[in-house]
């Protein structure tokens, strides 16, 4: 019981009577020296969209634990906004703020004792990183979206902001004019809210609703509809209760829960970001999981939702489609998922999906093209993330496969030291049909922090080259990324992988069908080549970067920082 866990701030008396002084400053009276103290990791800021909304939600959780019973005692945590550093040095710090964000949270719930957290976060990395920080802590805890972004319209059709990274590469083509660009870039982001096609911060809300952390239907929920907000309420009194009855989310993050979350990414056509993820939060839990465990998920889990960034819709329209529960329901009914897995709220999935129906509503906002599809009838056979091995990857890499017009390419590579390098030859219309580009030195180590690779690839699809070109790296894609592009390349250039040996020129093949990244040159001339390859120094020797290349893993192991710590 929850007296067993209580704060030591709050119960020890006369021993800690300085610290009840302290807590007596901020509010507290005689009657809630007894009560749990529920932290609120409070990820508001006006850096983005995602969190701009984040304060109102967090005011009305607050309230809502402190009628229930709990004292809550609300704290700041940061974001980066994947969607403006894009493109920049700035994105390199993307990926280390999610563990920035999950040491943060463990810092201030750790070092004040608190019995449980709800924390709300809307970009990226808010969610894995606060995820991290639940799994090491293992105090209850619930996660709440901040909520998703409301399309924008131009032209008769629904935007995101990748709407907005294609229009710059259909500009550079030729193919809009100046002004259309601008029209675009004023209308994609409507308001407030996260991305709103299935990239990263909806398909990791998603899989935390799979996993029993989040409750039913608040992953797909628009941050600015009442009903995020009463969704709020309901986690701060939620997380009273499992403080009281002490769920733990060690009870909750399970490998089989993790199975659920990776068939629901699978089945909503997720980001590629997932898989570095969830192998984080599995490390912070002390499961074991590897990316080979993506693949065999992916081999049996068809895609039944029509979502961008290759399908039609946004997560608005899958959450007036039955959201979440309802693919769920469909995985379940199909025995891809685990329904006796425990949730925040005490029930079991399959109790919370109990009255959801067999099969989705009819729900077509575009005439014979539903969001969620029928069993019989899925976008995909199979998942569409899959794992590439070969020569290039012997540690593995990570691309979707679905919807790529031509699955195997072969072609000479291009070669380019950085983003920025790469970005340039493709708006300067110097990249070709056929062409295999490799951007390298931008993984967990080499970056550091492994920036997103939106801005070419979004280049490439506005310069009609999506079906033609493949891309290649050890840095990563944003969840709108789509084409035939492969990331997560594992070892990567940084420590002497064989991506660091590719010249110009070169044969490289990417083979989806075969799971198979291949670099077309003799085993002898590779070695020659590895052996004459020094070591890059370090981009960074001292600061946030420098500490982060120092101790980050490989992507294959999820890029944490504390392996092998112990």
């Amino acid at each position: 019981m929850v007296e067993n866990r209580k704060s030591q701030v709050v119960t020890q008396g006369a021993a800690r009577s300085p610290n009840r002084a302290m807590l007596r400053a901020v509010g507290f009276q005689d009657a809630d020296f007894v009560k749990p103290i529920v932290g609120l990791a409070n990820g508001y800021s006006t850096i983005t969209p995602c969190n701009m909304g984040i304060n109102a939600l967090a005011l009305r959780a607050e309230k809502a634990m402190r009628d229930a019973g709990g004292m809550p005692q609300m704290f700041g945590t940061i974001t980066i906004s994947d969607g403006i550093s894009m493109g920049t040095e700035g994105m390199k710090y993307s990926l280390v703020s999610r563990d920035v964000i999950a040491d943060s949270i463990e810092t201030a719930v750790t070092g004040q004792s608190m019995d449980g957290v709800l924390a709300i976060g809307g970009c990226d990395k808010n969610m894995p990183g606060a995820m991290i920080a639940m799994a090491r802590m293992n105090v209850p805890a619930i996660f709440v979206y901040g909520g998703t972004i409301k399309p924008g319209h131009h032209d008769g059709k629904d935007l995101t902001v990748v709407s907005s990274f294609e229009a710059v590469g259909q500009f550079s083509a030729g193919k809009i004019t100046e002004d259309y660009l601008t029209e675009i870039e004023r209308n994609a982001c409507p308001g407030a809210g996260s991305c709103g096609g299935m990239f990263t911060a909806n398909t990791m809300s998603s899989a935390f609703e799979a996993m029993g952390m989040s409750l039913a239907y608040s992953s797909t929920m628009a941050a600015v509809d009442e009903e995020k907000a009463v969704s709020a309420e309901e986690s701060g009194r939620v997380l009273v209760n499992a403080v009281i009855n002490q769920y733990l989310p060690r009870d909750i993050i399970t490998r089989k829960s993790i199975e659920n979350a990776i068939a629901v990414i699978m089945a909503v056509g997720g980001s590629t970001n997932a898989t570095l993820h969830f192998l984080a939060i599995a490390h912070s839990a002390g499961i074991k999981l590897e990316l080979d465990d993506f693949e065999t998920i992916r081999a049996k889990v068809p895609v039944i939702c029509d979502l961008k960034p290759s399908g039609r819709y946004v997560a608005t329209d899958l959450h007036s489609a039955g959201g979440i529960p309802q693919v769920m329901k469909m995985l379940l009914n199909h025995g891809l998922i685990h329904g006796d897995c425990l949730t925040i709220t005490g029930e079991t999935i399959a109790e919370r999906l109990a009255n959801i129906p067999d099969e989705p509503k009819p729900h077509e906002p575009i005439a014979g093209h539903p969001v969620i599809r029928p069993w019989d009838r899925p976008m995909y056979a199979q998942g569409h993330l899959a794992i590439l091995k070969g020569n290039l990857a012997e540690n593995g890499s990570v691309a979707k496969i679905t919807g790529v017009k031509n699955p195997i390419i072969t072609g000479p590579a291009r070669v380019f030291e950085s983003e920025e390098d790469c970005l340039a030859a493709i708006l300067a219309n110097k990249i070709n049909a056929g062409d295999v580009l490799v951007i390298r030195y931008e993984g967990p180590k080499g970056g550091p922090g492994m920036r997103e690779m939106l801005a070419p690839t979004a280049a490439i699809i506005g310069a009609g080259l999506g079906d033609s070109v493949g891309l290649i790296t050890d840095g990563r894609f944003s969840g709108g990324t789509y084409g035939m592009v492969v990331g997560h390349v594992a070892p990567e250039a940084f420590v002497g992988g064989t991506i660091a040996l590719v010249n110009e020129g070169d044969s490289i093949t990417i083979d989806a069908p075969a799971r198979l990244l291949q670099l077309n040159v003799p085993e002898a001339e590779l070695e020659i080549r590895r052996a004459a390859w020094k070591a890059p120094a370090p981009r960074y020797t001292r600061g946030v970067l420098a500490k982060y290349a120092k101790l980050v893993s490989s992507s294959h192991l999820g890029a944490v920082t504390d392996l092998g710590l112990g």
